[in-house]
C-alpha cells in the first residue's frame, strides 16, 4: 500500500516508517525543513527508500503541497497516518490561551488539515485508511498534562465522527492509543509560558517537575515499555483487511492500558446500542466499495 505518515523522523515515526518499508509498503514520510535543519534525518529516510515530503501540519499551504508531492511520488495515498504531535506538561492554569492554541494547532487542527487534504480522493476511490496516533491520555486524565489531555480528547472525538461520516464511502478510520514511552517526545514537552500562578498553588507548584522526573525514572526501570510495541500495533492495523480493523487499539505494558481498554469496549458497546436505537447502526460498519 501507499502510505503517507506525518512526523516521519522523530518519536514513533522513525520506527513506524522503517517497519512499514520492511513490510513492503511504499512510504512517503513528512519532515519539516528536510533540506535544512532536518537534512540528516531526511537523508536517513531516503536511504530506506522513503519518499521524503515537506509538511508543516500547522500550515495549510504546506499540507496541500506535501500531500500533492506524496501523490506525485506514489500515485495515490491508500493510508494516512497522523503521527505528528506534541505534548505539554505543567500546572494547567499557567498555560496561556496561546499555549493551548499552539498545541491544538498541531495535535488537532493539523490532523484536520491532513484529513481534508486526503479524504476527497479516498472517498472518490471508495477505499482508504486514516490512522490517528492518539494517547491513553485521550481517554483518561493525568495531572499536569491538561492541555495535552484536552487535545487528545478532541482528537478522539474527531476520529469518532470521521469513522461515522466516512464509513459509507469505504474509508476506514482507526486510532492507536499509546501510553507513555521513552522517546524524544518526553524531552520535547511544551511548558507553560507563565509561572505567575505558582505562588497560589503552594507546594503543589513543584509537583509537575517531580512527577515528570519520577515518571522518566519509572520508564527506565520498565524496559518492557518499548516503543517498538507502538510500531507493531500500527502495522497490525494497517495490514488488517478492510472491515476487520479495531477502531481503538491500546498500547501499554505498565498498567494504564489494562484500565482503558474496558472503557473503550464499554463505549463501543454503548455507541452501537445508541445507534441501533436511532436506526443508524449501519454508520458504524465500513461499506466495501472498491474492488
Amino acid at each position: 500500500m501507499n502510505i503517507l505518515i506525518t512526523a516521519a523522523s522523530s518519536g514513533f515515526g522513525t520506527l513506524i516508517v522503517s517497519d512499514l518499508v520492511k513490510a513492503g509498503h511504499n512510504v512517503a514520510g513528512s519532515v519539516r525543513d528536510p533540506e535544512g535543519r532536518n537534512a540528516d534525518a531526511a537523508a536517513k529516510l531516503r536511504a530506506l527508500g522513503v519518499h521524503v515530503v515537506e509538511i508543516d501540519v500547522t500550515q495549510e499551504a504546506s499540507v496541500l503541497s506535501g500531500v500533492s508531492a506524496a501523490e506525485a511520488a506514489m500515485g495515490q495515498i491508500d493510508v494516512l497516518i497522523n503521527n505528528a504531535g506534541v505534548g505539554a506538561h505543567g500546572i494547567q492554569e499557567n498555560f496561556s490561551t496561546d499555549d493551548f492554541q499552539r498545541l491544538f494547532d498541531i495535535n488537532v487542527f493539523g490532523v484536520q488539515r491532513m484529513i481534508r487534504a486526503v479524504a476527497p480522493a479516498m472517498r472518490a476511490r471508495g477505499s482508504g485508511l486514516i490512522l490517528n496516533i492518539s494517547s491513553l491520555l485521550g481517554r483518561i486524565p493525568m495531572p499536569f498534562y491538561g492541555p495535552y489531555n484536552a487535545s487528545k480528547w478532541a482528537l478522539e472525538a474527531m476520529s469518532e465522527n470521521y469513522r461515522i461520516e466516512l464509513s459509507g464511502f469505504g474509508v476506514d478510520v482507526a486510532i492507536v492509543e499509546p501510553g507513555g514511552f521513552p522517546t524524544a517526545f518526553m524531552g520535547n514537552l511544551l511548558h507553560p509560558t507563565f509561572t505567575d500562578r505558582n505562588e497560589g498553588y503552594g507546594p503543589m507548584a513543584d509537583a509537575p517537575g517531580a512527577a515528570l522526573a519520577g515518571f522518566n525514572e519509572f520508564l527506565k526501570a520498565n524496559p518492557q515499555q518499548n516503543p517498538q510495541l507502538v510500531s507493531d500495533a500500527v502495522l497490525e492495523v494497517v495490514d488488517a483487511p478492510a472491515g476487520t480493523r479495531a477502531f481503538r487499539t491500546t498500547v501499554d505494558t505498565i498498567g494504564m492500558g489494562d484500565l482503558v481498554k474496558p472503557m473503550n469496549d464499554q463505549l463501543d458497546e454503548a455507541t452501537h446500542a445508541l445507534f441501533s436505537n436511532l436506526g443508524i447502526e449501519a454508520l458504524l460498519e465500513l461499506k466495501q466499495i472498491a474492488a
